[in-house]
């Protein structure tokens, strides 16, 4: 069964804007002098980019815009956020799959003089296409609270080169690191490992996360334990023994879970972990939801699944619980609410693909 047909229908289609976008890519034909020397992103090219996000066209829209992104960038610009698919960082390994909770992937802020505005606003329509127009606001509200807005904190790399065999765009910054691989990285969802978080009421965001666009998740994840029978919840919920926020590596078929394994669940309860997983991906573009599922019923299904509530990090001691995890042989969705919310996310079909965190 499909977990969204219900609610994450194509109707959210197309992401972004085309009046919106053609107004912002076409900019490029009249600031002249102040493209500091940028390749020319004729009006016909931006055109035939939001032509294809209007029709949503094979699914590309996003994968289109940053082949717009990557003509528009001068042979400069390329050396410096663009790299081989299979760049190893010095430091940091394989670059590509990297994943963390507050870092730079290059040197250059999306807002720095680094770019142009038209680049600029190429790199925010690659951004929005990778949600649901609904998220918008949502995701914009995040990068306030967190980095001063987007862009402020925010760098990009290139990996590959877009329309080719392997290509992968990657925006990274405070509690934010979302890919677009138009389907070329084998094996992943998302392409790639991705986090995402939010602190909106400071560090300590106390046991109601005011104002938190994601806590909405830990809601109905908690409201599927409070649908528990006794000894349901005494295996869910884990007193001791806490995973690190970072560990989110496969152990596959026969890695050791924590909590309970989605088979003990009646067709009842099963139906309240598909609300669960409708609305952890629910910010996220079509063609992402689509991947996360063909992975997931690849493994197993839910069945294969195991889901754990965490004793420690309960806020407020009000057994609401902050932390909890859904995972299974290929699939990790770890949610930690304490003090504020990261969340770190890893789903592939395989699970012999490794992590870079």
């Amino acid at each position: 069964m499909n977990p969204w047909n219900s609610c994450c229908d194509d109707a959210d289609s197309p992401a972004v804007d085309r009046r919106v976008f053609l107004e912002q890519a076409s900019k490029v034909a009249l600031v002249g002098g102040a493209a500091l020397s940028a390749p020319l992103v004729l009006p016909a090219m931006a055109a035939r980019a939001a032509e294809q996000i209007a029709s949503g066209a094979n699914g590309k829209s996003s994968e289109s815009l940053v082949k717009l992104l990557y003509e528009a960038l001068t042979p400069g610009q390329r050396e410096k956020v663009c790299f081989a698919w299979d760049h190893q960082d010095k430091e940091r390994g394989l670059l590509r799959s990297r994943v963390a909770n507050n870092w730079d992937i290059t040197d250059y802020y999306v807002n720095d003089d680094f770019y142009t505005d038209d680049q600029r606003a190429i790199i925010r329509a690659v951004f929005e296409s990778l949600y649901r127009r609904e998220w918008h606001a949502k995701i914009d509200q995040q990068l306030d609270d967190d980095s001063g807005g987007f862009g402020e904190q925010n760098s990009i790399a290139i990996f590959g080169e877009p329309g080719g065999e392997h290509f992968e765009f990657v925006l990274t910054g405070r509690h934010m690191t979302v890919r677009c691989d138009g389907n070329t990285t084998e094996h992943v969802a998302f392409g790639g490992p991705i986090f995402y978080g939010h602190a909106a009421d400071g560090f300590d965001e106390g046991p109601t996360h005011p104002g938190n666009v994601f806590w909405p998740q830990a809601v109905e994840a908690n409201n599927l334990y409070q649908a528990l029978d006794g000894k349901q919840q005494q295996l869910a919920l884990v007193k001791q023994g806490l995973p690190r926020e970072q560990r989110v590596g496969f152990q596959g078929a026969k890695g050791k879970y924590q909590g309970i394994p989605l088979t003990e669940f009646s067709s009842d309860q099963k139906e309240r972990v598909q609300e669960v997983l409708r609305k952890l991906v629910e910010p996220y573009r079509q063609n992402d939801r689509d991947e996360v599922i063909a992975c997931l019923n690849q493994q197993g299904g839910l069945d294969a699944c195991h889901l754990a509530f965490y004793q420690q990090g309960d806020i407020g001691k009000d057994g609401v619980w902050d932390n909890w995890r859904l995972e299974g042989p290929s699939f990790v969705w770890h949610f930690r609410g304490s003090p504020h919310v990261h969340v770190w996310v890893n789903v592939a079909n395989d699970a012999s693909v490794k992590l870079n965190a």
